[in-house]
């Protein structure tokens, strides 16, 4: 008998995988606003100043009285100044009266309104209108965006460029966001050779590697990759232990089934503490996830050997276990119809890679890739998305509704 979950649902390891992020989530640290895209936000975002901080104009024109216009247009009124972005003065404007405004500038007292320079002829000191417009037209008012006191954002939020940008105005130099996770990345398996170099007999190129890097950069991480692990577990003790004591998370692939030379169950066993090993996944079975015990801090996510296997749990499992260490908030989740037929045949949760179709009405479809094995990876590359395919043997007809995974 195991003292851990074993070939439990991906509903079951998710929830351990979330639970063991979140009992350990990484510190907050400031960050210069210029350095922040695309973190985590660690505190609540309130404004403290209004945007606009003043009524201004929205367009180039001239800001006026409303109540000076024409209803059917053709006005005139007496040019007395002008009003640019940037400048401490503004005219006043008295009954008949206009001033000259280009967009962003403070509204000279008495105006309402301002009318488009496309929409006038200038004769000397006269303005003549030459369309009517309505009260307050192209005035951008003060706090009509922001007004101090709102909730800006919420911790957890990711720093998009347009969410950096409504933290710039309000005059934040600086942001407190979460730490990254710092990230040990292993291949295992004296079968594996670097791309360039010749292949030996039972050799192959070590694709994992850069695949697993590839995503985690993806998520806007510094993954550290380390030396092939070989199938000495001696060897791999060693160098996991090392990378135990100094990151927060270290995945491997291979090296996780039931064979003779996969040690990592069994070292997991003995020098860590394994959350679960074996889920009910198609691909993915073997996954195992720990924490380190006598082998360090880190929490240690090891994915199976096949490429289309690390991809499917790496964006299953891997990637809500960084963002839960970051405490980021949930990520939206996406729905498309089949775009053709599949029949399921296996009773396990399957991840079959397929393509996005966007229709010219506005539904989402995804057509199924039919090479589903796990070391289909040209499958994968012609792919973009996991279709989620609930546990269960049974038959999708077309225009069936699955989540879709993209990558």
């Amino acid at each position: 008998m195991t003292d851990f979950p074993s070939r439990i649902s991906y509903a079951e390891a998710l929830a351990i995988i979330v639970a063991a992020a979140k009992a350990r989530p990484l510190p907050a640290e400031r960050c210069a606003i210029q350095r922040a895209h695309g973190r985590v936000l660690a505190t609540d975002i309130t404004a403290t100043i209004a945007q606009p901080p003043f009524d201004n104009a929205a367009m180039d024109g001239f800001a006026l009285r409303h109540a000076d216009l024409a209803p059917a247009g053709g006005s005139v009124l007496e040019l007395v100044g002008e009003q640019f972005a940037g400048t401490a003065d503004q005219p006043a404007i008295g009954p008949g009266q206009c001033v000259r405004i280009t967009t962003g500038a403070p509204m000279p007292p008495g105006a309402d309104t301002v009318v488009m320079k496309e929409n006038t002829r200038v004769e000397g000191e006269r303005v003549h209108v030459l369309e009517p417009t309505t009260r307050g037209r192209h005035v951008r008012l003060a706090a009509e965006d922001t007004a101090p006191g709102d909730l800006l954002l919420r911790a957890g939020d990711v720093l998009t460029p347009s969410r950096i940008a409504l933290c710039a105005m309000q005059g934040l130099a600086e942001l407190e966001v979460r730490r990254p996770p710092t990230v040990a990345v292993f291949a295992t398996g004296d079968e594996l050779v670097e791309p360039g170099m010749e292949l030996g007999p039972g050799q192959i190129y070590n694709s994992n590697r850069e695949l697993l890097m590839g995503l985690l950069r993806q998520e806007g991480l510094e993954p550290v990759a380390w030396p092939t692990l070989a199938d000495d577990p001696a060897h791999v003790q060693s160098s996991l232990r090392h990378a135990g004591d100094a990151f927060d998370l270290v995945i491997t692939c291979g090296g996780v089934s039931a064979g003779e030379k996969d040690h990592l169950p069994a070292l997991m066993q003995s020098k860590g503490r394994v959350l679960f090993w074996k889920t009910r996944l198609k691909p993915g079975m073997p996954v195992l996830f720990a924490e380190g015990g006598s082998l360090g801090e880190a929490l240690f996510l090891c994915l199976p050997g096949n490429p289309v296997s690390v991809l499917a749990t790496w964006l299953a499992l891997g990637r809500p276990l960084v963002d839960a260490l970051q405490s980021r908030a949930p990520r939206l989740k996406l729905f498309a119809r089949l775009a053709t037929g599949w029949n399921k045949r296996n009773a396990r949760l399957e991840f079959l890679r397929g393509r996005l179709i966007r229709g010219g009405d506005g539904t989402l479809s995804v057509e199924p890739n039919p090479a589903d094995g796990s070391n289909r990876m040209r499958a994968a590359a012609d792919s973009d998305a996991l279709l989620v395919l609930e546990e269960g043997a049974r038959e999708y007809t077309a225009g069936s509704v699955v989540e879709v995974i993209p990558y």
